[in-house]
Parts: C-alpha cells; sequence; structure tokens
C-alpha cells in the first residue's frame, strides 16, 4: 500500500438502531455523565451486543477500503464520557452544570477530589479492534483540556492544575492502548476551537503532559462540533497554528463543510495533517470527483507524504448508508490523486 495520501476515519461511526435510541441520542446534547438510557439492550447482554455492532463497524470500514480503521466508538454514549466517567475524583450521581459549546446547559461530572486514572478504560476496546481487523488501528480518547472544560470544578485551585492531572491520567492510557496494540492513539480536543482564550493559557502544557513520553504515532483532533448539533461554522480556527509547538505528531482538523482555508496549514510544515474531505452535514453522499478536488486543495499546502485523508469529523450521527458510501467516496477520491501524483 502506498503511502501517499493515506485514508481513516476520525473516530466514531453510526451504531445500530438495535444497539442505541438513535431518536434520544439526536435529541440531546452529547453525554456528559453516562446515559444509559440510549441503549435498547439490557445490561446483561449489553457488552456482546457492543462488540457485534462493532464488528459491523469493523467490516463497513474494510470493506470502504479505509487504511486505518477504528472501532467505529460503539460501546460510547460520547466520545468523551466513556473515559471521563471512570475517572477517580468524579462525582457522577449529583452532577453539576455548565454550558457546552452550543451555549445550552449540560449536566456534567462534579469533580470532588484528586483525577486518577483506576483501570484501563479502553484496552480492551484496542484487544478487540486488534483482533478483528489486520489493518492499521486507531484508537481516540478525550483529550485532557476539553475533559477540564466538560466538568464542574469543585475541588482544584484553579483549571489549569486540574487539566494537569487530568493530563496525566490520559497518558497513563494512552501508553496502555499503545501496549495493547493501538497502531495511532488520537486525543479529541474540540474545545481548543470553542475555548481559545483558555487554550492559549494552558493548553500545549497539558496536551504534551498527556503525550510525554509516548512513542508510537499520535493525532490531535479538533472541529467546530458535530454538523448534527453546531450547524454554523466559520472559514478558519480560533486555535490551530499554535499546536506547532505541541508534541502530538498529527493534526487532524475538519475543512469540507467550513470550506476552511487551507493556506493556514502552511504554518504547521512540522506535522501531519489529517484533513476532513467528507461533508458530515450533508446527508448528499459526495461523488468521487468532489473529494479528489477538496484533495488537490489541501495538497496546494500540504506534500502528499504529510497528508492524511478523513471525514471532517465523527460519524456518529449519520445514517449508516450515508456514512458507508462517504467513506467509499474518500477512498476512491484518494485513488483518483494518487494516480496523478
Amino acid at each position: 500500500m502506498s503511502d501517499k495520501l493515506v485514508t481513516t476515519v476520525v473516530g466514531s461511526y453510526p451504531q445500530p438502531e438495535w444497539l442505541v435510541d438513535r431518536k434520544n441520542l439526536q435529541s440531546r446534547l452529547p453525554p456528559r455523565i453516562r446515559a444509559r438510557e440510549i441503549w435498547r439492550i439490557p445490561e446483561p447482554l449489553l457488552q456482546e451486543a457492543q462488540d457485534d455492532a462493532t464488528v459491523l463497524a469493523i467490516r463497513d470500514m474494510e470493506r470502504a477500503g479505509i487504511d486505518i480503521i477504528s472501532d467505529g466508538e460503539i460501546r460510547r454514549e460520547s466520545y468523551s464520557n466513556h473515559f471521563t466517567t471512570a475517572l477517580a475524583g468524579m462525582d457522577l450521581d449529583n452532577p453539576g452544570e455548565v454550558l457546552g459549546r452550543a451555549g445550552r446547559s449540560n449536566l456534567v461530572p462534579r469533580v470532588v477530589g484528586p483525577i486518577r486514572r483506576l483501570y484501563p478504560v479502553e484496552v480492551r476496546d484496542v484487544e478487540f479492534l486488534r483482533r478483528n481487523t489486520d489493518r492499521r488501528i486507531k484508537i481516540t480518547v478525550p483529550g485532557p483540556f476539553t475533559i477540564s472544560q466538560q466538568v464542574q470544578n469543585d475541588y482544584y485551585r484553579d483549571e489549569k492544575a486540574l487539566a494537569l492531572d487530568i493530563a496525566a491520567a490520559v497518558n497513563e492510557e494512552i501508553k496502555s492502548l499503545q501496549a495493547a496494540g493501538a497502531d495511532v492513539v488520537q486525543i479529541d480536543e474540540p474545545y481548543l476551537q470553542a475555548r481559545p482564550e483558555q487554550a492559549r493559557m494552558y493548553a500545549i502544557e497539558v496536551i504534551n503532559r498527556a503525550l510525554e513520553g509516548i512513542a508510537g504515532p499520535t493525532a490531535l483532533h479538533l472541529c467546530f462540533g458535530y454538523a448534527a448539533i453546531v450547524h454554523d461554522r466559520p472559514a478558519q480556527y480560533t486555535f490551530l497554528t499554535e499546536l506547532r509547538d505541541c508534541i502530538v505528531r498529527q493534526i487532524s482538523i475538519e475543512a469540507a463543510q467550513p470550506h476552511l482555508d487551507l493556506s493556514v496549514l502552511r504554518q504547521l510544515a512540522n506535522k501531519t495533517i489529517i484533513v476532513g474531505v467528507l461533508n458530515l452535514g450533508d446527508m448528499q453522499v459526495e461523488t468521487p470527483e468532489i473529494v479528489a478536488g477538496r484533495i488537490r486543495l489541501a495538497l496546494q499546502y500540504v506534500e502528499p507524504e504529510r497528508l492524511i485523508l478523513a471525514p471532517d469529523c465523527g460519524m456518529k450521527y449519520l445514517p449508516r448508508d450515508v456514512a458507508f458510501g462517504k467513506l467509499c467516496a474518500l477512498v476512491e477520491g484518494a485513488r483518483i490523486v494518487r494516480q496523478e501524483l
């Protein structure tokens, strides 16, 4: 396989209707505390059902031809609460409230003691994915800055101290995930874009703490929020070039839906760029030619060895047939451009 214009996913893939109540999922903000009510399968059978649905997601990504696949985050209620709610120091029974990036209030864990990782949260997910595919695999973990913005801090003297302890927990998790067979570990940091002022104060320090001593490939995803929830997108990021100083190797950005001005990528010449070439706000499946056009645009600023191609964001909220069609278009669009090279 050519290592030019490799294809991947950002993380999530649609969960089947028989597994989760998708109407419930789509009628609310992404959960920060546990949301067991979204699952249609009773607890004693839930893990087996999640495993079966994960295999479906893996096979869809393989059939589409994606090079670096994920487990579809099928076992998660949201990208972040799966990990966050497993940490010591979080009170889930008496939640707090914070404003989400969409400006609406959301129930969140309250931090009532020192944040510590009690056990490997996602290691079984990686082991299951590794057993069920021979492709390269990616697993995602919420990033420490974003987690610090999705909790109510009733314990630490300031947000930075909280974020640094979260980063230490994320660091332990990433090391376990790589040991379990993950080829790429990605931290999801959408709140860098949502809260740029706080991000400039301490985000690079806490992200570097989360990635300290990590040998294998690491990625960082930042976006404008799920297309299904956040509808207005600016044509530029409020926080992006600052990541030059971060030790993460790959930076994953949304570009298709916001028609991002890609000239900013010239300022990230030391990073591999995962560029979004699928618009997840549009239920029409792109033609391979449309995808190829978006790839050519990115190649004006990033050489092909440094460019990885992906959807704009996680595909959790899309109908499954649309998600699969878009992944096929992604792979075919990449093939078209690869031949031109």
